[in-house]
């Protein structure tokens, strides 16, 4: 039986591991769904936002908005520089609106990130 050298195995798991976490990072997609609070999403366990006026007034009290989309993934809208900045102001025109989506999509510990590519008001 032959013994295969310890950074063989080290690399081999390394290389694994790379690619197995990194397969779904930056991955584009499109999603459709509310723009919402983020502490409704998550303490109201809202399915939609109550009103535009509702999402607008946390947003401006600080509140991050987020999309909820219609699966129920929350989508974190972040920055892709560095330092990242809130994108409260790129989502505010569209608070309490259905909207549809594009960009890439991170994912970590149970939560989604994603870069806005593309943002519009859906009507459905």
């Amino acid at each position: 039986m032959k013994h295969i050298p310890a950074r063989v195995v080290v690399g081999l798991v390394l290389l694994i591991a790379v690619w197995a976490f990194g397969a779904d990072a930056g991955k584009t997609v499109s999603v459709k769904g509310y723009v919402l609070d983020s502490a409704c999403a998550f303490t109201k366990g809202l399915k939609k936002p109550i009103s535009a006026e509702c999402a607008t007034a946390c947003a401006k009290a600080g509140s991050p908005l987020v999309i909820l989309a219609d699966n129920g993934t929350i989508y974190w809208p972040i920055g892709e520089t560095t330092p990242s900045s809130g994108q409260n102001e790129k989502l505010l025109p569209f608070a309490g609106q259905k909207v549809s989506v594009s960009g890439k999509t991170y994912a970590r510990g149970g939560s989604t990130a994603i870069v806005i590519e593309k943002i519009e008001a859906s009507d459905k």
